[in-house]
């Protein structure tokens, strides 16, 4: 064996696009050859409507792509590229589950650029005394179709079972094993998807790409907030508008709240697309520093457009949505919020504040309410509210 040191030639990733910019975006610029990405997400969603839709991009510029299907038979595969307008791509197609042949159709003939498995868990091989989906199995399989990928330099994409917590089913050593790990998520009600970076030694793990579900397959939303924010009823009560980032791009989506009294001894807390332990800290700040008692009252709290935010500096938007509720008084119109709230009910700075105001002031927002100590940039014109301290939104809709 021949070692290399670091001090080599620098070389440059090569990548195939997708033709997916969202993906694209996600992945660091397409997919990497001799890469293993695992994608995961609940059922239904979507995870073989976009590999489907990736195989035959992928086809269509000349590479020899290869999808093995272990849960349907090759014509219910046909049948979905059919509706998906792409039944003329020339992807190489196969319902098979035995590890042995799936190794031997990858290195007969040229090699491909792009390999599918969907789904991993339903792969054995001969080696393992196991059933198939077992840990023993997954991590055999695994281990063995890696192997493959980093010695002919082949893209190979694994479609991973959830469990109902939403953690890819199976050891978590496989996560550590591959190379990406994708997460495909959205209400299956809902015609929304995003598709977020778990992890990726090739690129960042904080960018989302957004899909919209349709009759001819996914089609990528290239403006997020304008689409999130299409039904929003600016003048109902109990919304507010948040100005967040993800990974690089600003995105606005409306937070709904609704209070009601409680008609039981315990009030109800349910919390959709947000943290429920932010929101417990948000209802005890409310009520020790601004004097809204919540105690008695159920609190339901939404994100709108299936989006799920991890961001801290919507606890502003969540905090006004839920005073405007509780006073059933809607708040100004043609406002965003944003700012983290401390225990003390302070607001504190957060980053990216020229970038959420521009994508405000481009989507018709006339004013913000931002933290005190978050400088407004000169380059836009919407007009900034500082907020110091939580009991300032409170005064606005009293």
């Amino acid at each position: 064996m021949e070692l290399e040191t670091f001090d080599g030639v620098e070389q440059v990733i090569k990548r195939y696009p997708t033709n997916f910019s969202e993906l694209d975006l996600v992945t660091g610029g397409g997919l990497v050859p001799g890469s293993a990405v695992l994608v995961g997400g609940d059922p239904g969603i979507g995870k073989s409507t976009l590999l489907t839709q990736l195989a035959a991009n992928l086809a269509n510029q000349n590479k020899r792509v290869l999808y093995f299907s272990g849960e349907e038979a090759t014509a219910q595969v046909r049948l979905r590229a059919d509706r998906l307008g792409v039944k003329k791509a020339k992807v190489e197609l196969a319902a098979e589950t035995n590890l042995e042949a799936i190794l031997a159709t990858i290195t007969e003939g040229d090699p491909p650029s792009l390999c599918i498995i969907d789904s991993i868990q339903t792969l054995w091989t001969d080696t393992v005394d196991a059933a198939p989906g077992t840990v023993t199995q997954l991590r055999a399989t695994t281990h063995s179709l890696i192997r493959l990928a980093k010695k002919s330099n082949i893209c190979i994409i694994l479609v991973g079972h959830v469990t109902k917590e939403g953690a890819i089913a199976g050891p978590k050593v496989i996560e550590h094993m591959v190379d990406t790990v994708l997460y495909f998520e959205g209400e299956r009600g809902a015609q929304f998807r995003i598709l977020r970076a778990q992890k990726n030694r090739f690129g960042p793990t904080d960018e989302i790409g957004v899909f919209e579900m349709r009759d001819n397959g996914l089609n990528e939303v290239i403006n997020p907030s304008e689409i999130f924010l299409s039904n929003r009823n600016e003048k109902g009560p109990g919304t507010s508008v948040f100005a967040g980032i993800e990974g690089t791009r600003p995105v606005l989506v409306e937070i709904q709240a609704l209070v009601a009294p409680s008609p039981f001894g315990t009030p109800r807390r349910a919390v959709i697309g947000w943290d429920s332990g932010r929101l417990n800290m948000i209802l005890a700040v409310l009520e020790s520093r601004c004097g809204i008692v919540l105690g008695k009252h159920d609190v339901y709290l939404n994100i709108a457009g299936g989006m799920k935010i991890n961001e801290p500096a919507a606890d502003l938007a969540a905090a006004a949505a839920l005073m405007s509720a509780f006073v059933n008084k809607p708040l100004p119109d043609e406002a965003v919020f944003f700012g983290e709230i401390s225990l003390s009910g302070g607001i504190r700075r957060v980053s990216h504040t020229s970038q959420r105001l521009r994508e405000a002031e481009k989507l018709g927002f006339s004013s913000c309410y931002i933290p005190a100590n978050n400088k407004q940039t000169g380059d836009v014109t919407i007009r900034c509210q500082a907020i110091s301290h939580l009991s300032e939104i409170a005064k606005i809709v009293s």
